[in-house]
């Protein structure tokens, strides 16, 4: 049996409905991270095995792309959360809404 472009999909679509999933369910905020990249490299998934199944270099490219902007969002976003766990000891969506300003 060959492994083709629905394996894949399916795949790929089975990974990013665990990471939706994930992002409406989870309330902790280093979860959400996670289930973000989830989302995103099932997308990368998908881009790359279209890509390969008509021989065009495009979904790579786009696949690459989104590697890069995942990257800097963890970055910024694990820098944010690091801040607000020092001010606030906790990482809970729920603590998010007692902004005072």
């Amino acid at each position: 049996m060959d492994i083709g472009l629905t394996h894949y999909l399916v795949l790929s679509t089975i990974l990013f409905s665990i990471g939706l999933y994930g992002v409406l369910k989870r309330k902790n905020l280093l979860l959400l991270f996670f289930s973000t990249e989830i989302m995103l490299n099932a997308v990368n998934i998908g881009l790359v095995a279209v890509g390969n199944h008509y021989g065009d270099l495009t979904g790579q490219m786009f696949a690459f792309f989104i590697i890069a902007v995942a990257a800097s969002e963890v970055a910024v976003g694990l820098g944010l959360l690091v801040l607000w766990y020092r001010k606030h000891q906790t990482i809970d969506l729920d603590s998010l809404q007692d902004m005072k300003g």
